[in-house]
């Protein structure tokens, strides 16, 4: 017979704002959770683009949970409406919260697997009474195995940026030129980073905000250094929706980007080459050719940041019996929500434990990850999601399937699929009609947060 697993930990794999967020709602459930993070402090991916300001502000991606459990310690919440950047957001919030976690939160401990006890995902018999092992490796090497009773993965999408190329892999050549590219918008305020780009001809590969920040901070640099340039590469043509939701978007940071990339292509610091499925990257002295599908060949660039979106990271899950959609690799019950192949502006309903549970009982993707290679996640949602599951785990199932949800107009009409192309992108209108706030779920609306 197998052995109760109540007292044993939640593992929540990151120590980010979501896997942050499920371990505020685990304490306030009063439930044992223990985070472990691969990087060295609460937040590192977010540090890693710690120069990038959020589209949300303050009081969007502050987790109710989670403030209740600062606001002993004497934390300062911020101006709720102003606008962090991912820096402010690791330091002013995400430390501090791991802080006050104290020892559930482990730093350096990489997981490099997750399975039920004595169980490989073959094995039917006494599965779902086992608790879960996973199997994590410290900063200095040492392995480690530890037993939980359930399991929510945060560990986001960052460590997989998508390739170059239109078909999900990389470019001929873009692995060999790997010097050249890079899959991260640019701190320029770093003069080692500032001077990789000035008086460089850059190529920006990618539709999304990431895509209009590195626009818009390589407009900011041509205009104050002579011959630096951006060439922004479009898989579809330019229409109607090509810059977002505009000032009609309802978070206005998000919308303000597109409209900054807008001005950048108009103004002559960036050009715009739409169509362009790049097929291969080929070496010209110290420069690159980009190569389209269609044979066109782009004039030589010197740097190639590429920004086409990101995909989840389920090596260690392997031996965990997953129901993930075939295409965006999300939840299966969730992926038609967010499926950008069909879904519209803000049509993402309400979802949580139903949405998120699996074959395997008691393992959850949740935030960044749970989206797979879906974009437009907000961090309003990732919250969400980890108030229902921590609410099944408590065994409070009426409260896991209330969800209350408020979403801002997200501005973003599509996707890939028959969106991507450009005859359909071309066509004037579009999804996003007049700006509205959908309300979602029972009850009083939940604050409005968002994510990057």
């Amino acid at each position: 017979m197998a052995e109760p697993t109540d007292h044993l930990p939640v593992v929540v794999i990151g120590a980010g704002p979501v896997g942050l967020a499920a371990a505020a709602h685990l304490v306030k459930r009063g439930l044992e959770p223990l985070v472990l993070e691969a990087g060295p402090v609460a937040g590192s991916a977010v540090r890693e683009w710690s120069h990038v300001r959020l589209f949300s502000t303050w009081g969007e991606v502050i987790d109710p949970a989670a403030e209740k459990l600062l606001a002993p310690t004497g934390w300062v919440r911020p101006d709720g409406t102003t606008y962090p950047t991912g820096g402010d957001w690791a330091e002013r919030y995400l430390q501090p919260l791991s802080d006050s976690l104290g020892d559930k939160v482990r730093y350096g401990a990489t997981v490099t697997g997750v399975a039920r006890a004595g169980r490989d995902r073959i094995v039917d018999a006494g599965r779902d009474e086992q608790p879960f092992t996973v199997h994590i490796q410290s900063a200095d090497g040492r392995e480690e195995r530890i037993t939980a009773r359930a399991v929510i993965d945060a560990s986001g999408t960052w460590s997989v940026p998508s390739p170059m190329g239109a078909n999900g892999l990389p470019t001929l050549g873009e692995k060999a030129a790997a010097d050249r590219i890079s899959y991260r918008v640019p701190d320029l305020n770093d003069p080692a980073v500032r001077a990789r780009y000035v008086g460089r001809r850059t190529a920006v590969v990618g539709s999304g905000a990431s895509a209009f920040t590195a626009l818009a901070l390589l407009a900011d640099l041509a205009k104050e250094e002579d011959g630096t340039h951006a060439v922004w590469i479009l898989r579809r043509g330019i229409g109607a929706n090509t810059y977002g939701g505009g000032e009609a978007d309802q978070l206005p940071a998000r919308g303000a980007l597109g409209l900054r990339a807008k001005a950048a292509v108009e103004a002559g610091h960036a050009s715009a080459v739409t169509g362009f499925r790049t097929q291969a990257v080929e070496r010209d002295g110290d420069q690159l050719v980009l190569v389209a599908e269609d044979g066109r060949r782009l004039d030589p660039v010197d740097k190639v940041i590429v920004l086409t979106g990101f995909r989840p990271d389920l090596s260690f899950l392997s031996e965990l019996r997953l129901g993930l959609d075939e295409r965006l690799q999300a939840p299966a019950a969730l992926a038609p929500l967010i499926d950008p192949n069909v879904h519209s502006c803000g049509t993402v309903y309400p979802h949580g434990v139903n949405e998120l549970s699996h074959p395997e009982q008691g393992v959850y993707l949740v935030g960044m990850k749970s989206y797979g290679r879906a974009p437009t996640f907000l961090a309003m949602t990732g919250y969400e999601q980890v108030r229902s599951i921590t609410a099944a785990l408590a065994g409070d199932q009426e409260a896991a399937e209330r969800v209350e949800l408020t979403l801002p107009e997200t501005g973003v009409c599509g996707g890939a699929g028959l969106f991507d192309e450009p005859q359909n992108a071309e066509q004037s209108g579009g999804c996003c009609a007049a700006p509205s706030t959908l309300q979602i779920g029972i009850g009083a609306p939940a604050t409005v947060s968002g994510g990057r």
